[in-house]
């Protein structure tokens, strides 16, 4: 990085080309008001930057990558923050670009069922603008409510529906991204069918910021469901929990919501939010059927039979549809829930093969016992999608230690059963040390070439995913 941007030196000719950029009222540089940008939702991962930047517009977004690659300055992109894999958290000596500022709803199409927005709207609002025409937007992630689309797309994001309707991949027709040499790009179109060379956009999709900046994005819309069930199924062993899942989708039943969660999950969610969950069950699994309404009953009578046929010790219905939206908040709570327990809370994402969810929740369990940890387990059972909860303390450096060996083991275990480090945090920088167990060699180094391609600096969010020194770390 060039000294001509000084973090202190407001008048610094650097500073001063910025500012004609981005306009200094968009600008922060005291290192108080910093803070809040050096760190998203990853435990015990906190860097500086040199400034924040919020640009309002995409044009200026392409004027400081311009700006930035010409001073060979480093670039996070960051929407809300609430990223869990450290995707988000600056890179020392470099510019955190912060896109919440672009937050228009530009389009909404019934007659294409589309939407164009801008990167930094919020993931709930997308939804919500897409109610009024009888449309929905389903991918929701458990930080919706906060959250932006273009970290989303970022990301790639997951959430509770994604057994059923699929991921943020699934609704992105296109995408407007701004490149690291400052030339802006447009990928894809409404067309349903559209083959016209390669799919550059789903490159740029789950990226993490290592490829581009995400300033628009084209979302596909599908018609809202008529009818929904939902259910609430208490079992005495997480085993039971796990293989009642497995039974539902091997009976070729796919609902829209099949969650998990453990009995410290459910204490800690119940005082919290206070709901009515059941503290005394092993384990319990909501379970969530959308469509036509024959259908809807049909499919929520045959997940009640399952449940019980493999070890339910209840089964109940949602009274209506106040009480469901209870009961999925509640399971979206269970991560806020849990961190007023202890001072440092590690939501962990593992994904394995449905078949083998019983294998790693018992290994969780054992891994928890046999290196005295507190661990809740919660998640997306029904794609596979499992959180291994850690509540500790960083400040603890022999717990801390603890902690490392557990989440090794536990990521070898996944790996074993043909699972993946990252079903919808992302690598980032908490995963990137375990991403070669993952990859063959080919694997690895194709996605290095990808970014010195795209990237020849390597200024975009570097030493995130992987470090193109080849010193992963």
């Amino acid at each position: 990085m060039k000294e001509s941007l000084n973090v202190f030196s407001t008048d610094s000719p650097g500073y001063l080309r910025l500012s004609s950029i981005v306009g200094a009222e968009n600008i922060l540089s005291r290192p108080e008001d910093l803070i809040p940008y050096g760190f998203d939702g990853t435990a015990a991962l906190k860097e500086s930057a040199v400034c924040v930047v919020l640009p309002r517009t995409a044009d200026v977004v392409a004027g400081v990558i311009r700006f930035a690659a010409a001073e060979k300055i480093p670039v996070v992109t960051r929407g809300s923050g609430t990223g869990l894999s450290g995707g988000s958290v600056p890179v020392k000596g470099g510019i955190v670009l912060c896109l919440v500022h672009l937050n228009r709803i530009l389009e909404v199409d019934p007659a294409n069922l589309t939407m164009l927005c801008e990167s930094g709207v919020i993931t709930k609002a997308v939804d919500d603008a897409a109610l009024p025409h009888g449309l929905f937007y389903p991918p929701d992630p458990g930080s919706m409510k906060i959250s932006t689309i273009g970290g989303n797309v970022a990301n790639n994001s997951g959430g509770l529906r994604g057994l059923k309707y699929g991921v943020t991949r699934d609704y992105v027709m296109g995408i407007e991204v701004v490149l690291p040499s400052g030339e802006t790009a447009w990928l894809g179109s409404k067309c349903v069918k559209d083959v016209a060379g390669y799919s550059m956009k789903d490159l740029f999709i789950g990226s993490e910021g290592t490829l581009g900046v995400i300033t628009k994005v084209l979302l596909k819309l599908v018609p809202r469901p008529k009818a929904r069930r939902t259910l609430l199924a208490s079992f005495d062993t997480m085993e039971a929990a796990a293989r009642t899942v497995s039974k539902i989708i091997e009976k070729q039943i796919i609902p829209c919501t099949l969650e998990f969660l453990d009995r410290k999950t459910c204490k800690s969610v119940e005082a919290y939010a206070k709901v009515g969950l059941p503290t005394e069950a092993a384990a319990v699994v909501l379970m969530e059927t959308d469509g036509h309404a024959s259908v809807v009953e049909e499919e929520a009578a045959a997940m009640a039979v399952i449940a019980r046929e493999n070890g339910a010790i209840s089964v109940e219905q949602a009274a209506d549809e106040a009480h469901a939206v209870r009961l999925a908040t509640a399971r979206r709570s269970a991560f806020s829930a849990l961190a007023r327990i202890r001072p440092t809370t590690i939501l962990e994402d593992v994904t394995v093969p449905r078949s083998r969810l019983v294998d790693i929740v018992s290994f969780v369990e054992e891994v928890a016992i046999r290196h005295r940890l507190d661990i809740a387990t919660f998640g997306h059972f029904g794609d596979g999608n499992v959180h291994p909860t850690i509540l500790t303390d960083e400040t603890d450096h022999e717990e801390m230690e603890r902690v490392h060996e557990a989440l090794s083991e536990i990521v070898d275990k996944t790996i074993a059963l043909g699972g993946t480090i990252t079903g919808e945090h992302g690598v980032g920088l908490a995963k990137k040390a375990f991403l070669p167990r993952q990859f063959d060699e080919a694997s690895y180094s194709l996605l290095k070439q990808v970014k010195r391609a795209i990237d020849p600096q390597g200024l975009l969010n570097p030493g995130k995913i992987f470090d193109l020194d080849g010193a992963d770390s």
